[in-house]
């Protein structure tokens, strides 16, 4: 097994990379622990910092703060470290709604989630490389920072088998029940296993082959590696470790001590319900307790066991609960992406987290030790940071206080100029840019309009398309299925223009765009703060065409701070392409999936050309679409739902999907 990085690229370091890679590697050798890539956008951060793995050859966690550019970096940095580990760790849930209680309308809301089962496969197999291996990256969202379980009880239920070893079957079925794996003699899938005779096949829930094992009595004589829909085999193995199905490892040992814990908090807490009157608080909160107590001593789990995590972790009253940072070695690199908007939003995940299980603690729903089931708290957070890189076109004021160099990567190496920023009149806004984006469309080109609310881009939007403009918008009340298919379609040339608030800032990669209007830029606030203005600038700098519209009545303090800084990086850029000759060209990217392979069905969905496949009936189809949606390949799902309207004529009806068969109650 190869551990070492090794980047595979046909191309070297260009524009400002070189001096970029040569500072951020010398200054991890010189026992910097923070540093920050102030790089525009356009200039390949990505690479920049693919090199700097290479260099300095350390375990990587990426941080990015959504799916959908966790996806785009882990998919960049798959095609650049293609020998290597990279794994993409993000929640499991395709629903997720956590339980609270509303105490202004007397409402309790139960917890109820989908989950993911392929993203659960894909995070189980990032905890197994972590724990095998040096050289893994992971592409992560803020998931990274919620409690998974303790990584020394993970380790400790780790079964491994070598050929020649001695198992009682007993013992055996034992060790696999306690790593969750549950027997199924009829159909082998993950997390499961069968038994033939002396023959036992385990299909692991982290991986796509199966392993097989044989007994010659209670010796170990054989493991292979197996297809798990064929049972052919792969190959031959002389040493297999199973790793648990699950992340949280309970034991009976461990429930029978969490269940006298929990008795006695719960007597605790009684007799301070009684004694402040809230006898109602107290009677809902000793039914539910014992009950769950009930389901955890009869059958191991309850619902909402995660709330009974400290027990079942050993873990004293306030301690930070396991993670999967701490799957890390020591000495590893966080490279946090965006890092303006994912260090905000990394620091107020606790304080939401304890709002609202604090009042489900106040009002008898849980008990008090539900609120060490929680992600990290900043502080606990900071304390990994002991090599970390912060990525963005504009960095917050924290990353820059603490960053002990921070280095800037302004030259693309395309030649691309940042574009030409002009501040119109808000007065005649609409109008002005319907002219403007007339132009646009006679070019051939695309553009995006920003707005300061959804109603006013739904308004917008209807407005010019009335009059035969190519447009639509985007906003936070489309699902994803839906935005990325927006995404796909204006890349595409299937629309032209595309309005909406501010999902158009950071991490979206759209060449194809030179005209970027910014309506109401002098509002000042969060949406149009100069780093906001800076990063939507920055959507129209893939673009030899590149021009940016700031609307506006008034200079703000933001706007003049966003001019002034694009202007420093066009200067920059025009006096590289003089000194080398340089012609600018804009960037040529083919369009793509932006999520993982991982996600994707191979054989529903690659090894079939789906038009003129004459077998696949609507139903199938259907079917399919509704599994590239949960595999969260919404680009093919889109594709397959308009090949059932062309074959079918539907007129854009589908089945309804059913939930019922995927929703799990947590």
């Amino acid at each position: 097994m190869d551990e070492h990085f090794k980047l595979v690229v046909p191309w070297s370091p260009a524009g400002d990379q070189p001096v970029a890679i040569s500072k951020l590697v010398e200054g991890y050798r010189k026992g910097l622990s923070k540093q920050c890539l102030m790089g525009v956008t356009g200039s390949g951060k990505t690479y920049t910092m693919a090199c700097v793995i290479e260099k300095l050859q350390l375990p990587v966690l990426v941080l990015a703060h959504n799916k959908t550019l966790a996806a785009q970096l882990y998919s960049e940095f798959k095609n650049f470290f293609p020998h290597n580990a990279v794994h993409y760790f993000v929640s499991y849930y395709d629903y997720y709604q956590p339980e609270a209680y509303v105490p202004a309308s007397d409402v309790y809301i139960e917890k109820d989630a989908s989950i993911n089962e392929k993203i659960e496969k894909l995070r189980l197999a990032t905890t197994k490389a972590l724990l095998e291996r040096n050289d893994v990256i992971v592409v992560s969202s803020v998931s990274c920072i919620y409690g998974i379980g303790k990584k020394k009880n993970y380790e400790e239920a780790v079964l491994e088998v070598n050929t020649g070893s001695i198992f009682s079957r007993k013992e055996f079925f034992k060790r696999l029940d306690r790593n969750f794996y549950k027997r199924n003699d009829y159909s082998l899938e993950p997390g499961t296993f069968r038994v033939r005779g002396n023959v036992i096949d385990i299909f692991p829930a982290y991986s796509d082959s199966a392993v097989r094992i044989v007994f010659e009595d209670e010796e170990v004589e054989e493991i292979m590696e197996i297809d798990p829909l064929s049972g052919k085999i792969s190959g031959r193995k002389n040493r297999i470790r199973i790793y648990p199905s699950q992340h949280y490892i309970t034991s009976e040992e461990s429930i029978n001590k969490a269940l006298k814990e929990i008795e006695r908090e719960l007597e605790e807490r009684l007799q301070e319900l009684r004694r402040e009157g809230k006898l109602l608080e107290a009677q809902r909160l000793e039914s539910r307790t014992r009950y769950d107590m009930e389901m955890l001593k009869e059958v191991g789990y309850c619902s909402g066991i995660e709330n009974y995590s400290r027990y079942l972790d050993g873990r004293e009253p306030g301690e930070q609960p396991g993670t999967l940072l701490d799957f890390f070695p020591e000495d590893f690199l966080i490279i946090i992406d965006e890092s303006h908007i994912t260090i905000p939003q990394i620091r107020g995940m606790y304080n939401g987290d304890r709002s609202r299980k604090q009042t489900l603690v106040d009002f008898g729903f849980r008990l008090p030790s539900c609120l060490d089931n929680r992600p990290l708290k900043w502080e606990e957070f900071v304390e990994y940071l002991r090599k970390v890189c912060f990525l963005s076109a504009t960095p917050g004021d924290w990353e820059l206080s603490v960053s002990e160099q921070v280095v800037e990567q302004i030259v693309r190496p395309t030649g691309v100029v940042d574009p030409e920023v002009v501040v119109s009149p808000a007065e005649n806004q609409v109008d002005d840019l319907l002219e403007r984006l007339r132009e646009v469309l006679a070019r051939g080109q695309r553009a995006l309009v920003t707005t300061l609310t959804k109603r006013s881009a739904e308004d917008m939007a209807e407005y010019f398309q009335e009059l035969g403009l190519p447009v639509k918008y985007i906003h936070s009340e489309l699902d994803a299925f839906e935005r990325v298919e927006l995404l796909k379609e204006l890349r595409r040339g299937d629309i032209s223009i595309l309005i909406g608030v501010n999902l158009l800032r950071e991490g979206i990669d759209l060449p194809e765009v030179s005209l970027v209007a910014i309506t109401d830029a002098d509002r000042e606030g969060f949406l149009r703060s100069h780093r906001s203005l800076i990063q939507m600038i920055g959507r129209a700098a893939r673009n030899t065409a590149g021009k940016v519209i700031l609307y506006a009545d008034r200079q703000t303090d933001s706007i003049k701070a966003a001019v002034e800084e694009t202007e420093r990086r066009r200067r920059l850029q025009v006096e590289f392409n003089r000194r080398n000759g340089i012609e600018p060209r804009s960037v040529n990217k083919e369009i793509i999936s932006i999520l993982p392979q991982g996600l994707q069905d191979t054989q529903n969905f690659e090894a079939f050309d789906l038009k003129t496949e004459k077998k696949w009936t609507k139903s199938e189809l259907e079917r399919l679409m509704w599994e590239a949606v949960e595999k969260l390949d919404f680009e093919r799902a889109a594709e397959i739902r308009d090949i059932i309207n062309e074959k079918f004529q539907g007129g854009g009806e589908v089945a309804p999907r059913d939930n019922s068969k995927r929703r799990k109650r947590a």
